[in-house]
This record gives C-alpha cells, structure tokens and sequence, in this order.
C-alpha cells in the first residue's frame, strides 16, 4: 500500500511538473513571437515613413510615429509585466501588435493606389 501511494504522488508531481514546464514554454514562446512581430512591424514601420514622406512630405499627422509610439508602449508593458501575464494577455498584445501592422498596410496600399497612373 505505500509503495503505491509513493508511485503515485511521484507520477502526480511529475504530471504537475510537466504541466508548469509545458506552461510556462508556452509563455516564453508567446512572448519572443510578440517581440519577434514587433521587431518585424518596426523594420516595416521605418519603410513606411520612408514611403510616405516621398508621397506626401512632411504632415502634421504622421500615423508612422504613433504606431511607433504604440509598439513602444507595448515593448514597455511586456519588459514590466510580461513575465507575470497570462496567455490571454500575451494574446492581446500580440494582436495590438498585427492591428497596427494592419494599418499600416492600408496605409501603404493606398500610398500605392495614389502612385500608380490613372488608365
């Protein structure tokens, strides 16, 4: 009768581990996709302002720098809280991150639009 009790709180602890082990992968791997989304956003964010001041020039809005503003706030939420978030709010972040990128792109797209001559 011992030697199954002892089996038996081996294998729950080793089930308790892998399951903090399991969870806590999940989470290192959420946050280096939300950096790795952010580096990409921003490499495209620097191409855009590029774009849009050789279009435009210099305007009073420029949705470029907001968005840079935007992924820095998110940059500074996860460096302060990111190791205590739970996936839902690693999640959220992450699509804050792809919504700008979004933007952006019709941004683009219609920088596009504007370039290309009329037929």
């Amino acid at each position: 009768m011992n030697l199954t009790l002892i089996l038996f709180a081996v294998v729950a602890a080793a089930v308790a581990a892998l399951f903090l082990l399991n969870r806590r992968l999940r989470r290192r791997r959420a946050v280096r996709e939300i950096l790795d989304a952010a580096d990409a956003l921003e490499a495209r964010l620097r191409t855009a302002r590029d774009e849009i001041e050789a279009v435009a020039g210099d305007q009073p809005e420029d949705p470029v720098q907001d968005a840079l503003r935007e992924m820095l706030r998110q940059r500074l939420w996860l460096r302060d809280h990111g190791s205590a978030a739970t996936l839902d709010e690693l999640q959220e972040v992450r699509s804050g991150i792809d919504n700008a990128r979004a933007r952006i792109e019709r941004q683009l797209d219609r920088i596009e639009e504007a370039r290309a001559p009329l037929t």
